[in-house]
């Protein structure tokens, strides 16, 4: 018997058991309850690198982050949990039992949850991207509640409570046996829920959430045990996270760079959910790319989403797999208007709003101080209304931007100067969208980066994100060298930062136009003294961020050197040969 249930998957019965220790009269062994031929998922495993875990003695205490992942326009606020993606998973080719022991739940103590992923969630840019799973847990006021997600909405497709009355010791079964799961709790059969095929690929990936709720002070429960089983005589296997060290090529970007005569880079953003599951795109990562960017892991409402609450473990696990692999690290962003987690956006009282800012920058750059080669300390300053370049107040960002509504043009120089402070080391950059061209919102900005020079502002660089959207977002490559000059005479590096050409699928010689886009902004950097990196918004369709999320699940792009099946473009090859030219 197979995974999953349905038309055209392999079929499976799952028993999960999650014993939740010490109440009154709950001690029953329940379903799948144990046996002599568990594997132990805690002991000789590593889930110290799992956001929200502590791990002592094999017991893991879980906290609540409350992450969540807010829209562009600060609406919304999508649930982020964490999953363990550097610490053990599961393969089966058929029925297996996963038992869970925990402490601390019920009695109001906020719902306290095990998440089983079938396949882990994509978070394209700031939105989430659900994915087949199970979610299972003890509710606030005591009851059971199991949630199933099929991979076809962001909500669950099934959301189902059962009477229980769980407190202290719990023991919860959740049996999935062809297309249904079946609840118990100490024994008692307490209903069926439908299984759309949630593990269908074999695998299973672990989470673990604490619910915050209305207090912030909430300690979350004790994971004390967790283990697998193989049931009916089908095969399982615990699987350990993979090496983050990647062998290395002679053909590739990267080692293009490294001859190019003076300290150069060819980089590329990441993001941590693929890097330890997708294989492929792990080696092309390591391979292919000198410098990474942190796609998401470093903003605030990925590492700091409580007040006073950070988690540094999802960016640790990018700055861990650069390492490993000699790659520098342009660290992205410390300062930006979006991407902020509600509690940063709720206090309008300036010199708190500052104080905010300040506590954020030392905290964060004075954690990765000496990891990293680059921070993007200010991202996106410029306004995007055209008016506001003419009208006195210098096309800077306003009622968009909490930092400017609280201090104005200064908090630029003081989030550049706190930056410093933290890592004094590390090359500090502004970085913006749509300057590569010219205009008024190019002449804003170089007048703000003169300002900032003649203040004594410690910035070092100017980051061109040179996204492409539409056709009218391509800019002559002079154009782009004129402005890389301009910052020179300013004693400012500039670089490539984001760069990424969607095509549209009946737009002619569209791969073509990407390719020559593409490579001729890594030429003008390459001629150019100043210019130090290039890099793209992602390398592959498969996980790209232009990829359209109007519809679920979201369809690919075609807007990087790799294709969503990870095969090279003629991009890819254009760029190679850009290196060879120049």
């Amino acid at each position: 018997m197979g995974l999953g249930g349905g038309t055209g998957r392999r079929l499976t019965s799952v028993v999960l058991v999650m014993a939740v220790a010490v109440a009154a009269g709950c001690t029953g062994q329940g379903e799948g309850a144990g046996g002599g031929n568990d594997k132990d998922l805690l002991r000789d495993h590593d889930w110290s690198q799992m956001a929200g875990i502590t791990a002592r003695n094999d017991v893991l205490r879980v906290s609540a982050l409350d992450r969540r992942i807010v829209e562009q326009d600060s609406s919304g606020g999508r649930p982020n949990p964490p999953l363990n993606l550097a610490g053990p998973h599961l393969r089966s080719d058929g029925d297996f039992t996963v038992t869970a022991r925990m402490s601390g739940v019920g009695d109001d103590a906020g719902g306290s949850w095990l998440r089983l992923y079938g396949r882990v969630p994509v978070i394209y840019d700031e939105w989430r991207q659900e994915r087949p799973s199970l979610r299972a847990g003890v509710t606030a006021d005591g009851q059971v509640r199991v949630q199933i997600w099929d991979g076809e909405d962001d909500e669950p497709a099934t959301s189902e409570e059962f009477d229980c009355g769980c407190s202290g010791t719990v023991t919860l079964a959740v049996s999935s046996i062809g297309d249904t799961f079946r609840v118990a709790a100490d024994g008692r059969r307490l209903g069926t829920v439908r299984d759309p095929g949630v593990f269908a690929e074999g695998t299973v990936w672990f989470g673990l959430e604490a619910d915050a709720g209305e207090d912030e002070h909430r300690e979350g429960w004790r994971l004390t045990q967790l283990s697998a089983r193989a049931e009916s005589g089908d095969s399982l296997s615990v699987v350990k996270a993979p090496k983050l060290r990647q062998e290395q090529s002679d053909d590739s970007l990267r080692a293009r760079a490294a001859d190019v005569g003076r300290p150069f880079d060819v980089g590329t953003a990441l993001a941590e959910n693929p890097l330890l599951t997708d294989s492929r795109y792990r080696a092309l990562a390591g391979s292919q790319f000198s410098m990474l960017t942190p796609e998401n892991a470093f903003k605030p409402q990925f590492l700091h989403p409580r007040q006073g609450v950070y988690d540094f473990r999802d960016a640790d696990l990018l700055v861990r797999f650069a390492r490993a692999n000699d790659m520098k690290v342009h660290a992205h962003t410390l300062v930006w208007h979006e991407a902020l987690p509600r509690w940063m956006r709720e206090n309008d009282d300036p010199d708190e709003v500052r104080r905010t800012m300040l506590r954020h920058i030392a905290m964060v750059a004075g954690h990765f101080k000496g990891q990293v080669a680059e921070w993007d300390v200010v991202n996106e300053p410029m306004s995007d209304d055209g008016t506001s370049y003419t009208n006195g107040d210098l096309g800077l960002r306003s009622e968009q931007s909490p930092w400017f509504q609280a201090m104005g043009e200064e908090y630029i120089d003081e989030a550049f100067r706190a930056a410093h402070r933290a890592d004094p080391k590390a090359r500090l950059f502004l970085n913006e969208y749509g300057v590569e061209e010219e205009g008024e919102r190019w002449d804003a900005l170089y007048d703000l980066v003169e300002r900032l020079k003649e203040r004594g502002v410690p910035i070092d660089g100017v980051g061109f994100q040179n996204h492409e959207y539409e056709p009218g977002d391509r800019t002559d490559p002079e154009t782009f060298r004129d402005h890389v000059r301009d910052l020179g005479e300013l004693g400012v590096q500039a670089r490539v930062s984001e760069m990424d050409v969607p095509i549209g699928e009946d737009e002619e010689d569209g791969r073509q136009t990407q390719a020559d886009e593409m490579a001729g902004k890594l030429r003008v950097c390459l001629e150019e003294p100043n210019c130090t990196s290039f890099s793209t918004w992602g390398f592959t369709d498969r996980y790209g961020s232009t990829a359209d999320t109007q519809t679920y699940p979201p369809r690919t792009a075609d807007s990087l050197p790799w294709d969503a099946a990870l095969r090279s473009k003629p991009a890819y090859e254009r760029l190679l040969e850009t290196f060879d030219e120049v």
